[in-house]
């Protein structure tokens, strides 16, 4: 039975595993979601926003879609050095797409940082749910649509007005192995009160080397006026790995959200970002970097839509691929009539490491206003020999020229990083990427 078919026929099963309300508004956004999937299927290369990255050879396992309990066998000491630390967070713990208990961090200080099964499920946020749940994650997108239908557990994380949260969020998603392939679909709603700041990582994570993985990951953030978020994506999983991670994020009046993409491993990493401006004076910033080699593959997509006056949006993407690797990057900024005193700015840089790796790129603009300040550039090439020599002169091995002159590329993209922890986090493993030795331990 091909994926998709299996899907559709599991959706009444999961229903009733998940014990909903066929009453409820939960139960009919699940509904027409499966519906609208059904009806789309996974997308092909014949998808214009697909054309260069194909599932096939994901799609062609035979995954679990109802995982086995989590592993019990799962302590600390298996999963910690995939951790932030360094710093005070709180942290939500999965394990094959299962909360636990034992290695996150249950106390919030009286905010509402919990799972998405207690806000589905509990009395006390059904308004909460029926204001946002849903409401910004595509129905257009096939993938999205599938998480929307299957959609269980996840990160819910709900900030009152006038709050800074005093601690970083972890969010991390582990599978263990405890099935050969399995398909998990992690669902998270963020949202922001007026005048609140909150930090967020969010890692997934396989910690078997041998068995197949598909995560198809949603997340919705709503920004309230003068919000402030910053939400940090590190994503560096094993060779069988799949990640198709949708994020959708809907700013309101004089809100910042920034977030921040570090791709470093995975078979097939897919970041959709897509960014709506909902309010006047409103900052978006997207900051990427990919580091691959082998036959891995990392496609990023983004969207900011500027729908009004006086708001800007910065978008830098950063990529190093090696070997057989393939990057895709395709950025579109949308500016309505109405979005006047715009300011957009977009670039992506990549290096490719000899003549296998592959880069696709297409930055887009589409511009319906007149009074505006908007650019976008992209570059593609191999080392500067120049540089290179240069360094020889002074005495530096080529290869380590090489290496020293990638690091120093690839580090731009920690610039905006507000966490040192977690900067210095992922500054070893870019190192450890490229070979580069630096003071601290790797």
């Amino acid at each position: 039975m091909e994926l998709k078919d299996k899907l559709v026929s599991s959706f009444l099963a999961f229903e009733n595993n998940a014990s909903i309300d066929l009453d409820s508004s939960i139960h009919d956004i699940r509904t027409k979601a499966l519906n609208n999937f059904e009806t789309q299927g996974f997308p092909t290369k014949k998808d214009e926003e697909w054309k260069y990255t194909s599932l096939r050879s994901v799609l062609n396992h035979d995954y679990s879609i109802f995982p086995i309990a989590a592993a019990s066998n799962i302590d600390l000491s298996d999963v910690k050095k995939y951790f932030v630390h360094g710093i005070e967070s709180y942290k939500l713990v999965f394990i094959d797409g299962v909360f636990n208990s034992f290695l996150s961090d249950a106390t919030h200080d009286g905010l509402d940082i919990c799972v998405m099964s207690s806000a589905l499920s509990k009395p006390k946020y059904k308004m909460i749910v029926d204001n946002y749940f849903n409401t910004i994650a595509k129905e257009d997108q096939s993938l999205a649509n599938l998480n929307t239908a299957f959609s269980k557990e996840g990160a819910f994380i709900n900030i009152p007005k006038n709050t800074v949260v005093p601690k970083a969020i972890q969010i991390l998603n582990f599978t263990t192995g405890a099935e050969k392939e399995l398909l998990v679909q992690p669902r998270n709603l963020v949202i922001v009160g007026e005048n609140s700041h909150v930090q967020i990582i969010e890692r997934h994570q396989n910690l078997s080397e041998t068995n197949v993985t598909l995560t198809n990951s949603v997340t919705e953030i709503f920004v309230h006026k003068r919000g402030i978020v910053d939400f940090y994506k590190l994503q560096n999983d094993t060779e069988n790995a799949t990640l198709i991670d949708s994020t959708f994020v809907s700013q309101k009046q004089d809100s910042i959200a920034s977030v921040h993409t570090y791709s470093f491993g995975g078979k097939l990493t897919r970041n959709n970002l897509e960014f709506y401006h909902e309010g006047e004076h409103i900052t978006s910033n997207l900051n990427g970097l990919s580091i691959l080699g082998g036959k891995q593959l990392v496609d990023n997509h983004t969207l900011v839509h500027h729908k009004q006056p006086n708001c800007e949006s910065h978008e830098m993407y950063k990529g190093i691929f090696d070997d057989k690797a393939t990057g895709v990057f395709n950025g579109k900024v949308i500016v309505d009539k109405e979005a006047q005193k715009t300011n957009a700015f977009q670039q992506n840089n990549n290096i490719l490491i000899g003549d296998s790796a592959t880069i696709n790129a297409k930055p887009q603009l589409e511009i319906f206003a007149d009074d505006v300040k908007c650019s976008h550039g992209c570059t593609i090439g191999q080392l500067d020999e120049s540089a290179l020599f240069y360094m020889q002169q002074r005495g530096i091995g080529k290869e380590n020229a090489k290496a020293l002159l990638m690091y120093a590329f690839a580090n731009e993209a920690l610039q905006n990083v507000k966490i040192p922890a977690l900067k210095q986090k992922v500054n070893q493993i870019i190192a450890k990427k490229l070979n580069v030795d630096l003071e601290f331990d790797l």
